[in-house]
């Protein structure tokens, strides 16, 4: 079943970014700014895990600085000429399968 909100820890499982890195990121990209809850605890939504994922390409895949990753962003939104930058991107749902996918054979390759 699909949730609503996840935590920072499940988000930094998720996505294999830590959750100082995750912190951090939101101080520079303004598009990362996932509410808090009544306890004060950062509650993201899959838009803000896509982001979060794409963030992950740019900076650590990809070798960007988090300048440059901004820069990017912004050239990309301005091309699009909207605000949504994860319009051609594997949905969440998918990247969350695969990974699991992933895992699965991972562990058939020990055994074999």
């Amino acid at each position: 079943m699909k949730k609503l909100y996840y935590s920072i820890g499940e988000v930094s499982e998720l996505t294999t970014v830590e959750p100082h890195v995750l912190r951090y990121w939101e101080t520079i990209f303004k598009e990362l700014s996932p509410r808090k809850n009544k306890a004060g605890n950062r509650i993201y939504r899959e838009q803000d895990i896509t982001f979060v994922l794409k963030l992950k390409e740019l900076i650590q895949d990809k070798k960007y600085s988090t300048a440059g990753a901004k820069k990017f962003l912004e050239e990309q939104q301005e091309e699009s000429g909207s605000s949504d930058t994860d319009t051609t991107d594997i949905s969440f749902e998918t990247k969350k399968d695969l990974k699991e996918i992933r895992a699965f054979l991972v562990k058939l390759q020990d055994k074999l």
